[in-house]
């Protein structure tokens, strides 16, 4: 709740829950203030994207980056959240979404969702982006795998004068290296954002509309839809990276 206490407990002890969401609970007590009313035509498993990754990667472009039309983005890490960039990239008008993932299959389905080059993460992808840039490097590099070797290397895959937006969370206590003598010879600008700098009340209902107009294909987002009991299997296939999103279907 508010007040940071919970409504979950175990023996007469408080559990506290992830991101005091209880997401995996049948049924959960929130605060009024922390609900967004949507249509009543929008699936509840649409809905559950809406709440996270499509809003942590459509905000990262519109809200956080504010990526003009004509621009060139280079996207690694082809999870929800980075496919959720490349539609967000889409629907600013981006004319190049460069995606790097190590998974060939992953690649594909970005470019399914508009991608309009996929790179394998070889070691070579910072050269082929900026030989697909003119030689120059992406206008906005967007992180969305959360590893500090990735944020490092989207440094390098931005041209001078561009833009870095960390929208992966790093673990708790790790380092990332960007020298700040490039930061300020080649003008580059290092961004965070944390869940698509969102304003919910006004972007749920924005991008619920995007998606009942067809102009952000959420369906296609859910690769499998799961069973509370199968929870195991989807985190599995989560990890081995062999679906775009799996929903929980209560």
């Amino acid at each position: 709740m508010m007040d940071g206490t919970t409504r979950l407990s175990l023996d007469g002890m408080p559990v506290f829950h992830f991101s005091a969401l209880a997401c995996f609970a049948d049924m959960a007590v929130v605060p009024e203030v922390c609900c967004v009313p949507l249509p009543r035509d929008i699936p509840f498993s649409v809905a559950a994207l809406i709440g996270c990754a499509v809003t942590t990667g459509v905000g990262a472009v519109l809200n956080t980056a504010k990526v003009p039309a004509g621009s060139s983005v280079a996207v690694f890490g082809a999870g929800g959240v980075g496919l959720s960039i490349v539609m967000g990239a889409r629907l600013a008008g981006a004319t190049q979404i460069i995606v790097v993932d190590r998974s060939i299959a992953k690649l594909e389905i970005a470019q399914s969702f508009g991608a309009t080059h996929g790179l394998l993460a070889d070691g070579r992808a910072v050269e082929e982006i900026r030989e697909l840039t003119g030689g120059r490097g992406a206008d906005y590099v967007f992180e969305a795998v959360g590893i500090p070797t990735v944020q490092e290397t989207c440094l390098d895959a931005a041209r001078p004068g561009g833009v870095i937006v960390l929208a992966g969370i790093s673990p708790v206590g790790s380092a990332t290296n960007l020298p700040g003598a490039i930061l300020t010879r080649q003008e580059k600008t290092v961004m965070g954002s944390y869940y698509g700098s969102a304003n919910p009340a006004q972007d749920f209902p924005l991008y619920a509309t995007h998606y009942q107009q067809g102009r952000l294909n959420l369906d296609q987002l859910i690769s499998k839809t799961y069973a509370l009991e199968e929870i195991n299997q989807a985190y599995e296939d989560m990890l081995k990276g062999q679906t775009a999103r799996g929903v929980v279907v209560f």
